[in-house]
């Protein structure tokens, strides 16, 4: 029998029985979607529909690798391509499941679930958004934690903390400078973030005119106290004025002159200017009259106070919080007269009285009546300065004048002309209380450790700081002295020591605290426009009052409408009592 070769067997089997390779014709696996892999992958397994349940134990396909975790690996996540899409309602479906989860939880970077905070990418953001708002995460065992955004923690268990001793920072609820009325209408709200972005050329005032005299400083001061001889703070009876912008005869001159269409005081201004700094609440009255408008502030508006400690994490405790005798002159309140007191009499007792030395300025102080006042004044020089804030786009130019202050003169070392100096006093109340934000203790440290002291200040104080900073540029002084006032008993407030005085170049200093008077005049242009905006279909002789309120508790500025009327009762109540009291004086007098 002749062999057969095997093309004669392959040639005798049926069509259909062909067996081998497809041709390019037989698409067997049309329409089914093509896994790609990468040459790494083991392929021990056909399928391994548990691969995702064995990421850490490093049996999947994609193993956990915390140096590359980042990286996505090459035909990782393809089992997506295989899901069945179902056309049938499943809605009325559901699966309970009754597996309990795993109590072990793992945070940072060698668990499997990362909490967040603001400013981190891949935060699971929930409830609230970004600005103090809650992250809500499943814990073991069915219970829920909250994280706040801010730093805080609630419900039982540990958790990271998102900021530096934010965690265990006191939450307060702050009053308002001033009740808002029903009768007013806020017309804008406008959050710290969006005017921390603004900016303006800072420009250069020039002088126009000056009032007052000055005093030269007492350079005594700057020398280290001796122990055991401690300068003790004097109270002094002189006539010192803090007149707001529409009462100073000055300014109302000037503005019939039509010198300027904006007008404010340094005091004023600089709060404006600072506004993002500040946390206690403050409010500013603007009026808009015959085309002009005033930054004025009412009676008794709590912009005059000096405060303390007022940027500090543990903030000086409310007279709700404060329990005992010695917490109750640590309140913000009593913090705020006793700084203010300082302030006063630091400034008078930091200069030497002489009728021959004193420096006069070409017009004496406007707002003394020697027929009246039995006070002799004090040493303090008014000069009222115009910017020019206007912007290539401005129709007309926009000018603004401020009446600035100097409180002394000094003798330059290096010859030429006298500087102008602006003298302000930092307090100590105690370094053990609560509210004193870790400060350091003055009487041992203020000498071997100055800068370390002044820097803590800078993050307590800093928008007191920035205010004080920004008038001495305002009122282009030549220096600011700085003086350290300590309580002579931590437990009582009614004496003082100065423990010394540091010297500093307002520019450099702003500097040294990253204060941006930029920032600061385009706040003031941006509150400009939108009042003249508001009004540019008024009459204009038509008197329009607003109001400006710092929002206690948050990081917020709000612009009311107010009747023309407002706080009009207020002064007169003030000028009623004053009166009353001026006769019981003269009264107990006789």
């Amino acid at each position: 029998m002749a062999p057969i070769s095997i093309a004669d067997l392959v040639a005798a089997l049926p069509a259909e029985d062909i067996w081998g390779p497809a041709t390019s014709g037989d698409n067997m696996l049309e329409g089914v979607p093509y896994a790609p892999f990468s040459k790494g992958d083991k392929l021990g397994r056909m399928a391994d529909w548990t691969a995702e349940s064995k990421d850490r134990a490093g049996q999947g396909r994609q193993q956990y690798n915390r140096n590359f975790r980042d990286q996505q690996v090459y035909g990782a996540g393809t089992s997506s391509l295989f899901s069945i899409q179902t056309a049938e309602d499943e809605s009325s479906f559901s699966v309970v499941d009754n597996t309990r989860t795993s109590t072990k939880r793992g945070f940072g970077r060698g668990g499997g679930t990362v909490f967040r905070g603001r400013g981190q990418r891949g935060g699971q953001l929930q409830r609230g958004g970004g600005r103090g708002g809650f992250q809500r995460a499943g814990a073991g065992r069915g219970q829920d934690r909250f994280y706040d955004n801010r730093g805080g923690r609630g419900g039982r268990g540990g958790g990271r903390r998102f900021g530096w001793k934010d965690y265990d920072k006191p939450q307060r609820t702050r009053e308002p400078s001033v009740n808002i009325r029903p009768e007013w209408h806020m017309i804008e709200e406008v959050d710290f973030s969006r005017l921390s972005k603004l900016s303006l050329e800072a420009p250069e005032g020039e002088d126009l005119e000056t009032y007052g005299f000055l005093h030269y400083y007492d350079r005594s001061l700057d020398k280290a106290p001796v122990k055991n001889a401690e300068r003790r703070l004097q109270s002094l009876d002189r006539a010192a004025y803090n007149v707001t912008t529409s009462q100073d005869p000055i300014i109302h001159e000037l503005a019939e002159k039509n010198e300027a269409t904006v007008f404010a005081t340094a005091d004023i201004l600089s709060m404006l200017m600072c506004a993002t700094r500040s946390v206690y609440s403050w409010d500013i009255v603007i009026v808009h009259q015959d085309g002009k408008i005033y930054l004025d502030k009412r009676a008794g508006a709590s912009i005059d106070l000096v405060t303390v400690n007022e940027n500090a994490y543990d903030a000086p405790l409310e007279i709700s919080e404060a329990s005992g005798k010695q917490e109750q002159i640590n309140t913000p309140s009593a913090l705020a007269m006793e700084a203010t007191f300082i302030n006063h009499n630091f400034a008078m007792q930091a200069v030497i009285e002489s009728e021959e030395a004193k420096v006069p300025f070409s017009q004496p102080n406007p707002f003394y009546n020697e027929a009246e006042e039995t006070e002799p004044l004090a040493s303090k020089g008014y000069k009222y300065r115009r910017f020019d804030i206007g912007l290539e786009r401005d129709d007309e130019p926009l000018q603004i004048i401020v009446r600035t202050e100097v409180d002394a003169v000094m003798k330059n070392p290096a010859g030429g002309a006298d500087q102008q100096l602006v003298v302000k006093a930092l307090n100590e109340f105690d370094s053990k209380a609560p509210g004193s934000g870790n400060a350091l203790d003055w009487r041992s440290k203020l000498v071997s450790q100055r800068g370390a002291v002044l820097a803590t200040e800078m993050k307590n104080n800093s928008s007191k700081l920035a205010r004080w900073t920004t008038q001495a540029i305002l009122a282009k002084a030549d220096g600011m002295k700085l003086g350290f006032v300590s309580r002579a008993n931590p437990r009582s407030a009614a004496g003082h020591v100065i423990l010394g005085v540091a010297g500093y170049k307002p520019r450099e200093f702003a500097t040294q605290m990253n204060l941006n008077l930029s920032n600061g005049w385009g706040i003031v242009r941006t509150v400009i426009d939108r009042i003249r905006s508001l009004d540019a279909d008024e009459p204009a002789d038509a008197v329009k009052k607003y109001v400006m309120i710092k929002d206690p508790n948050r990081n917020v500025l709000r612009l009311y409408s107010v009747p023309a009327s407002t706080f009009d009762e207020d002064e007169e109540a003030e000028v009623e009592e004053k009166g009353e009291e001026e006769e019981e004086e003269e009264k107990d007098e006789e």
